[in-house]
């Protein structure tokens, strides 16, 4: 046993020298680490300032449900958007005219038909004919491009070009 007490006294001092060694490395590493903390803590006071929120946690949760408010939001607009075009298919937009004379007297283009349709091929053909002892005007709705009347190759035409029109 005495040997054994001899071996350790010998080699006591290399012990002290290598955790006096670990203890210091380890002193190193907390004052970096705590460097580091304290210019993360300065960053984190940066951010939170002026956003009247006490910690990050309270931040997250309160940008997650204004997302989600944008979000519902906006699912708003696309079903009304698509509302909107939907209508706008509807809306006459496309017009045609054909000016023509339609007695074969002397004199102007004074007739004409003017066909007013939707995207579909809904709307009117409105036909004014006018000779010089009178005029008359004639409307004739339109479902998708047709009607129900018997339409002049004028009114035809008057259709043609509106389907036709961008």
């Amino acid at each position: 046993m005495s040997e054994l007490n001899e071996l350790i006294m010998e080699q006591l001092h290399w012990f002290v020298v290598g955790m006096s060694a670990v203890i210091l490395i380890l002193l190193l590493a907390v004052i970096i680490q705590g460097s580091k903390l304290r210019k993360m803590r300065r960053k984190y006071d940066a951010m939170m300032s002026g956003t009247g929120v006490e910690d990050l946690e309270t931040l997250l949760l309160n940008l997650k449900i204004q997302m989600d408010a944008i979000e519902e939001e906006q699912g708003n607009h696309r079903s009304r958007l698509d509302h909107v075009i939907q209508t706008l298919k509807g809306v006459k937009s496309k017009t045609g005219i054909v000016r023509y004379n339609a007695f074969g007297e002397r004199g102007n283009d004074l007739s004409f038909s003017i066909a007013i349709v939707s995207e579909k091929g809904d709307g009117l053909v409105l036909t004014g004919l006018y000779n010089r002892e009178s005029s008359f005007v004639y409307a004739k709705p339109l479902q998708n491009g047709e009607s129900q009347h018997s339409l002049s190759p004028e009114e035809k035409e008057a259709i043609d070009l509106a389907l036709k029109e961008g």
